[in-house]
């Protein structure tokens, strides 16, 4: 994935429709305003992009299901949980993006149209990124649909009607299971993070992070010793819309950040930046 130049970031994935509204709304009652006054229509528009930056997330989840009411639903209060929620409605939309983007969990219909199935996702999902979590959400009370889910490597099944609280409860299972080996507080040398409270502690004092310097830190965290270009923590952090962005230069300031905050509390320096590649934290620099 590389930057592409000369686009505008959409902002549709950061938010829900609320914020979007608002977005939309202003910029159409300040368009004249920001041709004559273009410094007034902008202070108009920054407490709404303020709202934005509350819905960067750390986990990001891409939901299949075709029914639109409880699509937005779902969609809705994964949102307001701090999850980055991408969305597709058919078997080509699901089947592009899980070819094209990386995703820590799926939500995946069983029924979808356009000549595949929920199953069909799942089996090619497993075959490219095995590690991504999995939850169907179907209707059907199959015992065969349960068994042939799970055998194709689900971690979950939910028939509908179900409760938002308990499928965000699963999915954080599935998250903790498969990311951070089913503890509650991840731990590494003398960083300790409180998912559950989004507090973050260097040998036990609380460090203040924003709320994308604590995502990034969940996210290296995560990967433990890997590389991570600045194309990968940009989509991780942005979602799909990340591959329109001019550059990526930004996130060196984010890691910058993060790194002085950490270190100021007595933390090692464990972020190592990798030349003309990207970065990785590592327990020993």
């Amino acid at each position: 994935m590389g930057a592409k130049s000369n686009k505008k970031v959409c902002y549709s994935h950061f938010c829900g429709e609320a914020v979007n509204s608002a977005v939309l709304g202003a910029w159409n009652s300040c368009k004249l305003d920001m041709l004559i006054k273009p410094l007034s229509a902008l202070i108009l528009l920054l407490p709404i992009f303020s709202q934005i930056d509350f819905y960067l997330c750390a986990m990001k989840i891409l939901l299949i299901e075709d029914e639109p009411t409880l699509a937005s639903s779902i969609q809705e209060f994964l949102f307001a949980e701090g999850y980055l929620v991408e969305y597709a409605t058919d078997f080509p939309t699901a089947e592009e993006k899980v070819a094209i983007y990386e995703y820590d969990c799926l939500i995946v219909d069983i029924n979808l149209p356009g000549g595949g199935t929920g199953l069909d996702v799942l089996r090619e999902i497993k075959k490219q990124r095995p590690t991504t979590g999995v939850i169907i959400i179907s209707a059907k009370n199959s015992l065969d649909d349960k068994i042939i889910g799970l055998d194709l490597g689900a971690d979950d099944y939910l028939t509908k009607p179900f409760h938002l609280t308990e499928l965000n409860a699963r999915i954080k299972a599935i998250l903790r299971r498969r990311q951070f080996g089913g503890t509650s507080d991840i731990v590494f040398s003398e960083i300790r993070v409180q998912p559950a409270g989004r507090q973050v502690f260097v040998s036990e004092q609380m460090v203040e992070l924003t709320r994308k310097e604590y995502d990034l830190l969940l996210f290296f965290l995560a990967n433990k010793n890997r590389v991570l270009t600045r194309e990968s923590i940009a989509e991780h952090l942005w979602g799909d819309d990340a591959d329109q962005m001019d550059s990526f230069d930004f996130i060196y300031s984010h890691i910058k950040n993060l790194r002085k905050k950490l270190t100021d509390k007595g933390a090692e320096d464990h972020l190592k930046a990798v030349y003309g590649v990207g970065y990785k934290i590592m327990a020993d620099r």
